[in-house]
């Protein structure tokens, strides 16, 4: 079982989840709403995905408002 790593970019303002390394399989889609999911094209299982202009959620007049508070992350090992 891989577990779920993640890290926030403040530069470029982008949330990143992810469960394993990627692979050059992996497809993005996008699931609307400045939301990019990372899909194995052969299981058709996210194994990723990405929140665009993730700062923006942080705040309560956005319908889709993130549970926690941004900070500048390294990106984690896989």
């Amino acid at each position: 079982m891989n577990m779920i790593k993640y890290f926030y970019d403040k530069e470029a303002d982008v949330f990143y989840f992810s469960q394993g390394k990627p692979s050059t399989s992996d497809e993005t889609v996008e699931a609307g709403n400045d939301v990019l999911l990372r899909v194995n094209r052969r299981t058709n299982k996210v194994r990723g995905f990405s929140i665009l202009n993730a700062s923006r959620r942080s705040k309560k007049s956005d319908k889709i408002a993130l549970p926690f508070s941004l900070v500048q992350t390294e990106p984690s090992k896989v």
